[in-house]
Order: C-alpha cells, then structure tokens, then sequence
C-alpha cells in the first residue's frame, strides 16, 4: 500500500517569524563586521578594566575613608606611567642598536672576509673581477641607504602610527571610565533583575569570569617580570664579560619580559630579539644569551609558570594552542593574548551548565 504524501502547514506567523530571525541575524553579522574595530576597542577597554580591578580593590582597602574613586585614578595612572615608561626604555634602545648595527656593517663584513681570498677566486672563475670588492660597495651601499631614509621611513608610516595612537588614547578612556562608572552600572545593571530566581547563578557566573581574568592576567604578569628581571640581571653580568654597554640591560630584560606576555611563543621570541641585539653589539654575547636563555624557558615552562598560575584556569596544552591560534588569525598580536582567558570564561560557563543539569539528573532521580 502507498504511503500517503505528508503535508506540512506552517501559519503565517511561523513564517514570517522564520524570516525575521535569518534577517535579524544577517543584520547582526553585518553590525558585527562593520563595528569589528569599534568592538575590539571595548573588547580591550574591558578586559584592562577588569585586570586592573584587584589592584583598585586592594588600594581602596589601603587609604581611609571611601576613596574608591581615588584608589582607582591611582592605579589607572600607575598602570599608564608604567606602560609609557617600559615603551620609552625599549624603542630608543633597539632602535639606536638597529642602526648601529647597521652602520658598523661594512667594517664587520670586511673584518670577516679580508683574509677570504677564496672569495675572488670563486668570482674569476666565473668571470667576475674582484668579487670581494663588489660585495663590500653593496653592503656599504645598503649601510648608507638605510641610514639616509631612516627618518623618511618613519616620517612615511606616521598615518598607520597615528591611528594606532588614536586608538590606544581612546582605549585608555574608556578602561578609566569603566573603571570609575562599572561598579555603578553593575549594580544598577542587577537590579533590573531581583525578582528573577536566575539572579545568583548569573552573578556567580560573571564573578567567575572576572575572576578567571584577573587571576590570568596577574599570573602573567608576575611570570614576565621574573623573565624581565632575570633577563636584565644576565645581560648586565655578560656586559661585564664581554664589554658592551650594560645600559642595554634594562631595555632588552623589559624586551623579553613584554613578550612573554604572549601566550605559548612569545617567549622565545622575546628572547630570539634580545640575543640578535646583543649579537649586534658581539656574536659571543648573543650566543651566550640564547643558550641562557632556552635554559631558563625550560625552567619557567615547568617550573615558575605551574607555581604561579597553579590556581588558575588549568587548561591543557592542546586547548590553549587551538585558541591561541584562532585569536592570532583573528584579531593579531591582542587576539592572541586575550583568547586565554575568553576561554577560562568558556569552560566557566561550560562548568555551570554541567553542574545545572547534574543537579537536574539528580532531581530527577530522587523524584
């Protein structure tokens, strides 16, 4: 017998319910691209906010009185001069070594090859006449070149270094009136909602989160300042041995440490940079640092990071690459350091609603 052919009515409200979500979303995802930048500005200004907040918390405890108000323009601005300071100790500083490096090139390049003579013999064989020479008029010539545009490359990306200023400036507004006004607008925020029995769970939830973003970010920052610290302190005793200027110990310790802010390789990079600085200055010092400091990253890898960060989020290796790598394709160098703590507030959420439906499972057993 033939199955009879099943018809599905759907009323016209259904319809056209349908049809304003996938509009209603579609406009979301249009919003969403457009204000991607706008986004990522608050996204930050947030997330600075809420780091900083444990320090607020701990100065309004210190000064008398209510002084919240003042205890956070201090540690806003304590935060700000720390920030500007690190930045006008390390720019100077490898910039100065960039083109000195570069301006002692040729003398390097012709203390190395002056007894090559294989070098000209090698060029006749193929019918180049002074070979050695050529190659040194080169390098002289790329030595005086990048030396002579220095300035009019910098002068050329002032339009990309502004609107990353203009952006960093507006960051910093917005973190300091977060900070001053979230307190107040989250409870004005949780009052909408006293008669909801959803209430405690959500505050729960969100406290977490905050948590979750502040323990991450003073884990990382107690980790790089022992990197930075360490860093300094071996550069200065190599100075010693080697006999380059030891002021390029503060700069390139504050190097290392800023990258080791970055999740899973920013470390090493940091350390990469320090040592080919240092090889400007001596190759036996940049190789006397890299080998210091692969030593010391198996140490901070399985060591000082799991002391620090032991009450922290926890999360395994393998989840922290995946995220770490989406955020880079995502949002660059800030997508990279922000994706660990998005996804401590994930598992957080995914917790809560694992022990909701334990709970539920149980109710449900016990009934």
């Amino acid at each position: 017998m033939k199955e009879k052919d099943r018809t599905i009515q759907v009323d016209t409200k259904t319809f056209v319910r349908f049809w304003l979500v996938i509009f209603g979303l579609g406009l979301l995802a249009l919003f969403i691209w457009k204000a991607a930048t706008g986004l990522l500005i608050v996204g930050i200004s947030l997330f600075l906010a809420i780091a900083i907040s444990p320090l607020v918390n701990k100065l309004a405890k210190i000064i008398p009185g209510d002084r919240r108000r003042l205890a956070t323009a201090i540690a806003y601005f304590g935060v700000v001069v720390v920030l500007a300071g690190i930045l006008a100790v390390i720019v100077p500083a490898i910039v100065n070594e960039s083109v000195k490096f570069v301006t002692n090139l040729p003398d390097m390049v012709e203390s190395v090859t002056e007894n090559l003579g294989w070098i000209n013999d090698f060029g006749s064989r193929f019918g180049i006449e002074d070979l050695q020479g050529g190659i040194m008029a080169s390098i002289e010539g790329f030595s005086a070149e990048f030396v002579k545009d220095f300035g009019a490359n910098i002068l050329s990306s002032v339009g990309a270094v502004g609107s990353a200023m203009a952006a960093t400036i507006l960051v910093l507004f917005l973190t300091f009136f977060m900070l001053m006004q979230g307190p107040d607008l989250v409870r004005a925020f949780w009052r909408n909602f006293e008669e909801n029995k959803r209430r405690p769970k959500l505050q729960r939830v969100t406290s977490r989160m905050a948590e979750v973003i502040a323990k991450y970010v003073s884990g990382a920052l107690t980790v790089a300042l022992i990197n930075g610290l360490m860093s300094t302190v071996v550069i200065f005793i190599l100075s010693l041995i080697f006999g380059f200027s030891a002021g390029l110990a503060l700069p390139l310790g504050l190097l290392t440490g800023v990258f080791c802010l970055i999740p899973m390789f920013g470390s090493f990079i940091g350390g990469v940079l320090a040592a080919l600085m240092l090889a400007f200055s001596g190759w036996g010092a940049g190789l006397a640092f890299l080998i210091y400091y692969i030593v010391y990253l198996q140490l901070e890898a399985n060591m000082i990071t799991p002391r620090v960060q032991s009450k922290g989020m926890q999360l395994p290796a393998l989840v922290v690459l995946v995220v770490v790598t989406i955020g880079v394709y995502m949002f660059g160098l800030i997508g990279a350091i922000v994706a660990i703590p998005i996804a401590g507030c994930v598992k957080v959420i995914i917790s809560e609603y694992g022990k909701k439906a334990e709970d539920a499972g149980e109710l449900k057993l016990e009934g």
